[in-house]
């Protein structure tokens, strides 16, 4: 199944579970407009196909104490595939890199970082990623203001 195979009942459905993944499956079938077995079996496809991938809570990272959020570009010295492996399986197992990017442009890498304060940050960057084999160079750019955060990829444009 490809994205050209989603109907506009799938992307429906898909809509609905990115703004609420704890909807009941009647729930869904109510906003989407189906009955509830076409849409537990569409819903149940979309699984088995790879377009759903699991469920999970929006947390607030400040309600939890993370009120720095860093977004940081590495270079790495070369660019073999070795180092470049390395790189991301030691970034990886830092539960404070929540997500972290292979980029194209002046960086090799951008991670998103978060720690409870800049102290925090400071003494992650210097003694964790500042130490990875192979960092050429690190930049740090500190979020002033959330504009507007992650909410779900947009269904109903591809």
């Amino acid at each position: 199944m490809t994205v050209q195979d989603l109907d506009a009942a799938d992307r429906r459905i898909l809509d609905a579970l990115q703004s609420d993944g704890k909807l009941s499956n009647s729930e869904i079938a109510e906003r989407t407009g189906m009955s509830t077995s076409p849409c537990w079996r569409r819903t149940r496809r979309l699984e088995d196909n790879g377009f759903i991938q699991g469920y999970r809570a929006t947390i607030d990272r400040n309600r939890l104490g993370l009120g720095v959020l860093v977004f940081v570009l590495v270079q790495i010295d070369t660019h073999s595939e070795a180092e470049a492996a390395a790189f991301e399986k030691a970034v990886a197992s830092f539960p404070q890199v929540v997500s972290c990017f292979s980029v194209g442009g002046g960086a090799d890498f951008l991670l998103q970082v978060v720690c409870r304060n800049l102290d925090e940050y400071a003494e992650f960057s210097m003694t964790q990623i500042r130490r990875l084999p192979g960092i050429k160079a690190m930049s740090s750019n500190f979020v002033l203001k959330e504009i507007k955060p992650f909410e779900g990829w947009p269904v109903s444009a591809s």
